[in-house]
This record gives structure tokens, C-alpha cells and sequence, in this order.
């Protein structure tokens, strides 16, 4: 079985969206690849009890309790490590990693960003494509590298900046495009492994 770990710091709308469609889809019988883990940094994160309600083995480890990154992010890469993954999916994982980690993980580590990299690589991404005149926005999946936002792209997808559009609006936009392109892009990066 080809397992899929994935990192949430939040909600877990992306991390809810692979979960159902690898169910919806059978990855498990078709494909031999389940999600067999989300861990998260925060012991409050809603998208936990998204995956435990899906059966899902979840599992916090506070960064507020290791003394330096490097050692959360050890300790989080032998938490990883313990569920075998051929892919590793970051999901609204709100913490900047150390190199070594990615390291660790090169190939097989992955994240969405909710903007057309390389644009607007960092926060406030839909924020800055309104203050540009952008007239489309969207959603990158991407393998990632040590440099932020700036890995081999796998997937994308645009929506049009509307008149009248906010942040937020244009986020709700860009983030039903996220849940379209982001298990697709997770099942092909498994399907390689």
C-alpha cells in the first residue's frame, strides 16, 4: 500500500477534499494508495476530527514544545517516517520547515499555494493579485523544494478576478479549484512512486 501522510495546521479543507475523493474514487482498491495519517501542530485544528470522523490515525505534535525547528521538524519527520509514506501532502501546514526536512522528504513532499506561481510566492496572495490588476488568480500544486513556493510545478488551475472582488471572495473562488486540482495532483505524484 502506497500511503499518503498529510500535514494540517487548520480546518483541513484540502486535506477533507483528498480524503473524500480517495474514497469517493476507491485509491485503496484501484490504485493501492490510502491516506494513513494526518498530523498536525495544533492540538485545536478542526481538520482532525474531519480525519478521525474518516477513520484516519491522527496525531499532534506541538512545535511550541521542541526547543529550535530543527527539532520539531526531526521529531516530525520520524512521526512521518513511522507511517511509511510514499507522499507527503501539506495542507494549509502553517510552519516555514528547515532544509534538512526537505530534504528528507525531496520527491515526495508537496504543497498547494493559492496563487499562479511563480506570482505571488509567500502570504496575502489574493490580496496582491487584486492590487496588481491581475484578471485571473489560482491555485499551484507544487513539489517543494527549499525555496519557498518555488518547486517543480504539478498542477494549476485559474479563475477570473471578478470585479468588486476582496480577498476573501476571490479566495472562496480559488479554493474550490484547490479541492478539484489538489488530489488529482496528489494521486499522480503516488501513482510515480
Amino acid at each position: 500500500m502506497k500511503n499518503i501522510v498529510i500535514l494540517i495546521s487548520g480546518g483541513g479543507s484540502n486535506m477533507a477534499a483528498i480524503v473524500r475523493v480517495a474514497q469517493q474514487q476507491d485509491w485503496a482498491g484501484r490504485h493501492g494508495a490510502r491516506v494513513a495519517a494526518v498530523l498536525s501542530n495544533k492540538a485545536d485544528a478542526g481538520g482532525l476530527a474531519i480525519a478521525r470522523e474518516h477513520g484516519i490515525p491522527t496525531q499532534v505534535l506541538d512545535h511550541k514544545a521542541y526547543a529550535s525547528r530543527e527539532d520539531f521538524d526531526a521529531a516530525l519527520a520520524r512521526a512521518i517516517d513511522a507511517h511509511a509514506p510514499a507522499v507527503v501532502v501539506l495542507a494549509g501546514f502553517m510552519r516555514i520547515l528547515t532544509p534538512g526536512f526537505v530534504q528528507h522528504f525531496a520527491g515526495r513532499l508537496v504543497n498547494i499555494h493559492p496563487s499562479l506561481l511563480p506570482a505571488f510566492p509567500g502570504l496575502h496572495t489574493h490580496q496582491r493579485a487584486i492590487d496588481a490588476g491581475c484578471r485571473v488568480a489560482g491555485a499551484t500544486v507544487h513539489l517543494v523544494t527549499a525555496e519557498l513556493d518555488a518547486g517543480p510545478i504539478l498542477a494549476q488551475a485559474a479563475v477570473p478576478v471578478l470585479p468588486g472582488d476582496t480577498a476573501q471572495t476571490l479566495a472562496a473562488r480559488v479554493l474550490t479549484q484547490e479541492h478539484v486540482i489538489y488530489p488529482r495532483a496528489v494521486l499522480e505524484l503516488v501513482l510515480q512512486k
